[in-house]
Parts: C-alpha cells; sequence; structure tokens
C-alpha cells in the first residue's frame, strides 16, 4: 500500500506542470499594466474630487482617522498577547525543556561510563585474548611448517 505526494504547483505554470505559453506571460503582464494603470487614474480622480469638495473630504478624513485608531487598539491588543506568549515561552523553556536536557546530559554520562567501563573490563581483555591466541596459532604453524621440512618422502 503506497501513498502518492500531491502534486505540487509548478514554477513555471498551472498545478498539472505544464509551462505557460509566451501568450499567457503576455496576458499576464498586459493585466498587471493595465490594472496599475486604472488605479493611477482612479486615484487621479479621487483626489480631483477630494479637491473640488473640501467638506466631503473632510468627512472622508476623519473617518479614515477612526479606522485608523481603531487599528492602532488591534495592533496594540496583539502586541500584548504577543508579549504574553513570549513569557509563556520564556517560561516553559526555563521550567519544562531545561530539566528535560539536564535528564538527557545525565543520561548520556551514565553512557558514556558504561561503555568506558565495558571497554577497559570486557572488550580489551577480548582483544588481548584473540591477539594470544592469534599468536599461539601463528607458532604452531610455524612448527608444523618446519616438521614437514624435517621428514623424509618414501
Amino acid at each position: 500500500m503506497t501513498m502518492e505526494a500531491p502534486a505540487k504547483p509548478s514554477a513555471t505554470g498551472s498545478q498539472g506542470g505544464t509551462p505557460m505559453s509566451e501568450g499567457q506571460k503576455k496576458a499576464i503582464v498586459i493585466g498587471i499594466i493595465a490594472g496599475a494603470i486604472i488605479l493611477v487614474v482612479a486615484l487621479a480622480v479621487a483626489a480631483v474630487y477630494l479637491v473640488s469638495h473640501p467638506e466631503r473630504a473632510a468627512s472622508i478624513r476623519d473617518v479614515f482617522i477612526i479606522f485608523m485608531a481603531l487599528e492602532f487598539i488591534v495592533i496594540g491588543a496583539a502586541l500584548v498577547v504577543l508579549m504574553f506568549q513570549l513569557a509563556v515561552l520564556t517560561n516553559m523553556l526555563q521550567h519544562e525543556i531545561k530539566p528535560i536536557l539536564d535528564s538527557t546530559n545525565e543520561t548520556i554520562n551514565t553512557v558514556r561510563g558504561t561503555t568506558t567501563f565495558l571497554s577497559e573490563n570486557l572488550v580489551g581483555p577480548v582483544v588481548k585474548l584473540n591477539t594470544y591466541l592469534a599468536a599461539i596459532t601463528q607458532v604452531v604453524d610455524s612448527l608444523g611448517t618446519l616438521g614437514r621440512f624435517g621428514r623424509r618422502k618414501n
């Protein structure tokens, strides 16, 4: 049972992975340019309208100031929540994660001591024994070779 990964959108085109044609690229560029021109014209028309109707501009300015004040209140509340979350994170790091790290460090030191003990008391003697056995085997093989030279062949 295998699961296939979902198709990733391609940087060159649509979801299917086919690259965009030159016509599609030109259409997107023309659309962006047309949108920018429309935005500039709309801003110019709005500026002319507000200059010619100052009482309307004053009321729009007042509404804009009220919206900005509400936005600053929301941003201030978000900053307070962010500071609270930062305090909670700092507390968690000091009281929950630090003891876990200390416990992990203690475990690592225990494992280090165990490996040192095993190396000195088990692995070292086994290696020495294997060395001695290899030496004895070599001596016996050498003596066997010498014994064959002294034999007479019939």
